[in-house]
């Protein structure tokens, strides 16, 4: 998203977090001109992208090692969406290293200083070949821990829809990204279109995400989502399980 203005001024790897600011295009938003979820998570994946690498585990360190950044889990509490035009000061550092997961959090908030957006999400080094997590040590450094205490709580495994309402879903060419799979910011996409709340202008309270596996190109996910009072639970599999959200909306 060429539109986010990162601030040169903050050396990324000697502070507690890694803050920049953005306007929000026209092409961010839905037809209610507020952020798009999906591109509330494209915003998330290149915040991670850029500190990492200020932090020395960018895109190329990694490769050149073999291996590829991850994400597992994401949790996301939404107070307000942003809206087209507004500018929007975004901010992510790296938690606690835990049995090969890589805590991140998120917040972005507006003009004012009032919190619109905070989220938590855990991310694994995999092996390329091998498809198996690793650990930083082979880079002979650690993530930092920048936990400040103003952090939500770390996702947990959203539940899994009941067997309600059923469709299916062929992964095109367009929804590939550079690691040759369905960007997980499509999911997102593919979700929305098939519940009711989003075209009824409904608003995002909360968002929990799980993905299992990657789907490729001309791959089959069989879709199944349930809902009760406002909580959305969508699961994606077939011959794998490939994800599973859990969107929650607010009653107005």
């Amino acid at each position: 998203m060429n539109n986010i203005q990162f601030n040169p001024l903050i050396p990324v790897a000697h502070e507690k977090s890694y803050k920049c600011s953005m306007r929000i295009g026209s092409r961010d938003v839905n037809l209610f001109r507020r952020l798009k979820t999906s591109a509330l998570f494209e915003i998330f994946q290149e915040l991670s992208v850029i500190h990492a690498a200020g932090l020395g585990f960018g895109t190329d360190e990694v490769l050149a090692k073999g291996v590829v950044w991850v994400i597992t889990m994401q949790r996301v509490e939404i107070n307000r969406m942003p809206e087209e035009q507004e500018l929007i000061y975004l901010e992510t550092w790296t938690g606690k290293t835990s049995h090969l997961l890589y805590p991140r959090f998120y917040r972005i908030c507006d003009e004012k200083g009032e919190v619109l957006i905070q989220a938590s999400s855990l991310w694994t080094l995999m092996d390329i070949e091998s498809r198996k997590m690793l650990s930083t040590e082979q880079f002979g450094k650690e993530i930092i821990d920048m936990t400040c205490g103003q952090e939500i709580a770390l996702p947990g495994a959203p539940k899994k829809a009941a067997a309600e309402n059923f469709s299916s879903f062929t992964v095109p060419y367009s929804y590939l990204d550079q690691n040759g799979h369905m960007n997980n910011t499509r999911y997102f996409d593919l979700a929305e279109d098939i519940i009711p709340a989003p075209l009824a202008g409904k608003k995002l309270k909360t968002i929990v995400s799980r993905y299992s596996a990657e789907a490729r190109h001309g791959d089959v996910i069989e879709l199944q989502w349930q809902e009760k009072d406002g909580l959305y639970r969508i699961s994606g599999g077939g011959e794998k399980k490939y994800f599973t959200l859990n969107l929650e909306y607010y009653e107005d």
